[in-house]
């Protein structure tokens, strides 16, 4: 019988300390949080005034302090009614309403842009592609696939970070919007995902980028798709990614693990969220929560794979398994660089814009994404 793991913490409130609940009658203060994040000051805001609308209470679990920027922005969903990433049971009006969420966070960031399409196994598949300003003639490449738990995100919920890579990391990125479930079950998503990095490998002339410099990378489930593509060209002995860039990714849908118990509600992703986006992406499908494609950390051979650049989250449902699967990649000989945010949610590189430790966070991971890709 595997051991017990405690119960869920409650959600987060304006003043949770510790993993408390937070006391009600707190209106003021709770006005105070809603109208800060839904202005968009919440970058503007010094510390001092963040903690002073918290009540200068924090929430510490496991030894992590959540970063006080997502504490505010946590305590004004909260307070709006909003209880997790998945807005609606509705397909539609999920998709709809985090393309909404994600213009909430504008931010000015210039880069030369400009929509493709790429062969795909069924269709052709929507992309977008991003170069610096100023590009360095055969620059690196990542193929970025957005996350959404297989049923939501687009290349519009990303594009503020695929800017930011491309501009701050000095790359070329390639963002992929494979197809989506409901409507396209597993392993529909992995399919494109794949094809998408043959063809890039395959006309990295065309695109002006260094061919031995080409990396595969996503957050949530674009994290799952990136680490899927690696095993698939390993087995089909194909050109191989220089790097697998895994951004708080799911690797293990079939696991309890203690942190999807600890974060199951009041941290952005919850247990609601993932079972849903699990029916739509297994039910009915060809292939099943234990297949590699969909559990890469189950796998029985992780062996002769790419690099891994791998972050995760403090407060994220998903923290242990993407800690566990830099373990099982170190096991198998992969060099690993592991990157454990303790402070952050799930979807912080999504919420850079806001500053806080989601921005230095962001900012240290696409340094290392140029420093893994550089030429020396």
């Amino acid at each position: 019988m595997p051991p017990s793991l405690p119960a869920a913490a409650p959600p987060v409130g304006p003043t949770a300390r510790d993993g408390d609940p937070a006391p009600r009658g707190k209106n003021r203060m709770r006005d105070a949080a809603v109208n800060a994040a839904t202005r968009a000051t919440l970058p503007l805001l010094p510390e001092p005034v963040k903690r002073a609308l918290l009540g200068f209470r924090s929430v510490t679990v496991d030894g992590n302090t959540l970063d006080t920027t997502l504490q505010l922005l946590l305590a004004a969903q909260r307070a709006a009614g909003i209880g997790g990433l998945v807005a609606s049971r509705d397909v539609a009006v999920a998709r709809r309403q985090l393309r909404i969420t994600a213009a909430m966070f504008p931010s000015a960031i210039v880069a030369d842009v400009s929509e493709m399409t790429i062969p795909g196994p069924v269709c052709d598949i929507p992309a977008r592609l991003y170069r610096p300003t100023t590009p360095e003639p055969d620059s690196a490449l990542l193929v970025f696939y957005h996350g959404g738990g297989f049923v939501i995100g687009d290349l519009d919920t990303h594009d503020q970070l695929c800017r930011l890579i491309s501009r701050d990391g000095g790359l070329t990125v390639l963002s992929v919007d494979y197809r989506l479930a409901p409507e396209h079950k597993a392993p529909a998503a992995a399919d494109d995902a794949y094809a998408a990095f043959r063809w890039a490998s395959e006309h990295a002339a065309d695109l002006g980028v260094d061919a031995e410099r080409i990396a595969v990378g996503g957050d949530s489930a674009g994290g799952n798709l990136a680490a899927v593509v690696c095993r698939r060209a390993r087995r089909d002995g194909a050109r191989l990614p220089a790097l697998q860039l895994l951004i708080y990714p799911v690797v293990d849908v079939c696991s309890e693990t203690r942190s999807k118990t600890l974060f199951a509600d009041g941290y952005f992703l919850t247990a609601r969220d993932m079972n849903w986006f699990m029916d739509h992406y297994l039910e009915g499908a060809a292939v099943d929560s234990t297949d590699p494609d969909v559990s890469p950390l189950l796998a029985d051979d992780l062996s002769g794979l790419p690099p891994a650049l791998i972050l995760t989250g403090g407060f994220d449902p998903l923290r242990d398994e993407g800690n566990r699967y830099a373990e099982a990649l170190r096991a198998a000989g992969v060099e690993v660089d592991l990157r454990e945010e303790g402070s952050l949610i799930h979807a912080f590189a999504n919420f850079f814009p806001l500053g806080g430790d989601s921005a230095t966070a962001t900012a240290a991971m696409i340094s290392a994404l140029r420093d893994h890709l550089s030429r020396g």
